[in-house]
């Protein structure tokens, strides 16, 4: 009996169904989505966001122990054995790190976000298994989801077993869904009498799957009378009879990352263990992401402070041509480059974490934007560090310390760093859900305009409500305080940053409308052209973030006021570049070029291309076949989750 079948669903099915469940509503206000319309509302992120001094006293002291104890840590154990040892994950159980943000009342630490990314930034900087390991439990994984729409009963039952060290995972890719869960093979059928539900299905790429205790399970509720179906999430035993961890996945860094597959074959799961409604499931991942995100901005932050740091020691040690190689003009830019975005990517973290802490602000866009900018950012970052180590960048660590030389992982950071582009939402999805809530405002006075299939009535009524928000917001975009030089005066030399935030806000805003006009209904298909404006957004979104946060440390008197002025000021000088360069591209592309050329690809006009090569890959179809019921949980020995002194 096979439990992969597939399910197939047309382009409209699958647009209706993420449409349903993302949040329709701005109950509260948000920076960014103001930013898209042109509208830079400054106010809502300055004074730059401080955590309290009560709030931050206990964070550091508990950091100050989690540091004492990472600093007893070897990454490289990890890196050679592929795997975290067993008492590197006690140490962090008996230190309540399964617990970071869990309230106290059930048995965790209660941190905020900003401390849960401080926390996971320490942890990553010993090797990025670490952090992947504690942010896929906290993240996506049982705490989250049950935070956001479980009931009493079930967080008191799975919070403090979370707490105290039973790792938790999160179940929703397929072996033949990805980005798209119309398709959604694996079934929850609700047995006869109604107290359970039995689960069958696979699902690919389970992090934290091979070794986890509980999970979060993703899967489709059948329609029937007194069941609303839909996807539906479930926490689910891992223990349970019927589940099988069928491989442990490598992958090309994070070798110690504990991700598998795993097959449900009827899984009995009590009805109590639905989180939410049917069919509310993709709903509260996606809202559970909202905040999980900016776990990935944390650990790429890590990152980028460290390689800061071997970029400055390496630069000034090096000689070549009698100077330091950091004293060439090539090698200065990278460095300069590196420096002034960590300053941005700290930024960015630490305003959408207390943004996210203080609950004013809906953070959906912010959050998104910065797992987006950080991932991209950092992978340019690690490639830079790499080339200013030259040979030894490349080199793996192992190889350099064999031969006596300083350890430095430059590659590994590159190979460890490239994930988070795909993690919780590749960069082409990213921006494909971003650029949905830049346009949300015109979907809801225009969206029948844009659509395919609406009727001439439905686009007759739509062009009468659309003149009139247009009427009165499009000229709101011709002038802004980004033309007035006196604008934004309280934030010295960097006031000139800011107004031109303000004026690409406007021209970002106006460029949305012509595109619209010019494509209307095809808009969407434009992905390219959406992509480029939600990557400007991004990089107004960093730039307001740095000049912000140097403009809180100035007024302050901090000690590192002055150099967090000229580090704001050089990116956004950098940055600005970048945002230029993006608004050319706009219309100045190769697109339509590129997508006949690409179809060609496929339609095999270029295979003489690929002649003079050998292909040594297995090429031998779909990697999953059909499958009978195989040993049972306790007969698999891939699945070490009995943690002595970690799980209950």
């Amino acid at each position: 009996m096979s439990t992969n079948a597939k399910v197939d669903a047309t382009e409209e099915q699958a647009r209706q169904l993420v449409e349903e469940s993302r949040e329709a509503t701005w109950s509260k206000p948000s920076f960014a989505k103001e930013l898209f319309l042109g509208r830079f509302r400054v106010d809502l992120i300055h004074p730059f966001p401080r955590p309290s001094a009560e709030e931050t006293a206990e964070t550091e002291a508990y950091l100050s122990r989690l540091r004492a104890y990472c600093e007893t840590l070897d990454g490289s154990v990890i890196e050679e054995q592929g795997r975290i040892p067993e008492q590197y994950v006690q140490g962090l159980a008996r230190l309540g790190c399964f617990g970071l943000k869990i309230p106290r009342e059930y048995g965790g630490q209660g941190l905020s976000q900003v401390g849960y990314n401080k926390a996971l930034m320490l942890t990553g900087s010993v090797h990025p298994s670490l952090g992947a390991l504690l942010s896929a439990h906290q993240s996506i994984g049982v705490p989250e989801p049950l935070k956001l729409a479980g009931t009493s009963e079930q967080k008191q039952h799975f919070l403090p077993r979370c707490a105290q060290g039973a790792i938790s995972a999160f179940l929703l890719t397929e072996p033949d869904v990805g980005s798209d869960p119309a398709r959604m093979a694996s079934t929850a059928t609700p047995t006869a009498d109604g107290t359970a539900y039995e689960l069958n299905g696979v699902k690919l790429w389970t992090t934290n799957g091979v070794v986890a205790e509980l999970l979060v399970v993703m899967a489709r509720v059948p329609e029937s009378e007194g069941h609303r179906g839909g996807i539906s999430a479930f926490v689910v035993e891992a223990g349970s009879p019927g589940i099988t961890v069928e491989r442990r996945n490598a992958f090309m860094g994070l070798r110690g990352l504990e991700n598998g597959v795993t097959r449900m074959y009827n899984v009995r799961v009590p009805r109590e263990n639905l989180i939410g409604r049917e069919g509310d499931g993709l709903k509260i991942a996606l809202t559970t992401l909202n905040a999980g995100r900016l776990a990935i901005p944390a650990l790429c932050t890590a990152a980028a402070k460290w390689s800061l740091k071997i970029a400055r020691e390496w630069s000034t040690a090096r000689v070549q041509w009698g100077r330091p190689v950091g004293e060439h003009a090539a090698v200065s830019a990278k460095v300069s480059y590196i420096a002034a975005t960590t300053y941005a990517l700290e930024a960015v973290l630490d305003l959408s974490a207390t943004m996210c802490d203080e609950n004013r602000n809906d953070i959906r866009i912010e959050a998104a934007l910065a797992k987006l900018w950080s991932s991209e950012m950092s992978c340019r970052i690690a490639d830079e560090l790499l080339q200013i180590r030259g040979g030894r960048g490349y080199e793996t660590a192992a190889s350099l310390r064999a031969r006596g030389e300083r350890a430095v992982g430059a590659e590994q950071l590159v190979r460890d760093l490239r994930i988070n582009r795909i993690f919780e939402g590749s960069s082409e999805i990213m921006r494909l859900l971003i650029a949905r809530e830049m346009a949300d405002a015109h979907m809801s006075a225009a969206g029948a305009l844009v659509d395919r299939h609406a009727e001439f009535k439905e686009k007759a009524k739509a062009a009468v409500g659309a003149g009139g928000f247009y009427a009165k917001w499009f000229p709101q975009l011709t002038l802004g305080s980004g033309t007035m030089p006196a604008a934004f005066t309280e934030f010295g030399p960097l006031a000139q940053h800011l107004r031109f935030v303000e004026r690409m806000a406007r021209k970002q805003a106006r460029a949305l409308v012509y595109g619209m006009a010019r494509w209307q209904a095809k808009l969407e298909y434009r992905q390219m052209f959406l992509g480029r404006l939600v990557d400007i957004g991004a990089e107004l979104f960093a730039m307001s973030a740095v000049c912000v946060r140097a403009q809180a440390e100035r007024a302050h008197g901090a000690p590192e006021g002055e150099a967090a002025e000229e580090l704001a000021d050089i990116f956004c000088l950098q940055a600005g570049i970048r945002v230029r360069e993006l608004f050319d591209a706009l219309w100045d592309n190769t697109d339509d070029e590129d997508v006949r050329t690409a179809r060609n690809v496929f339609d095999g006009r270029y295979r003489w291309l690929e002649e003079g090569v050998l292909d040594q890959s297995e090429g031998t179809g779909p990697w999953i076949a059909e499958w009978e019921p195989g040993p049972s949980t306790e007969e698999n020995l891939l699945r070490p989750w009995l943690r002595a002194g970690v799980s209950q």
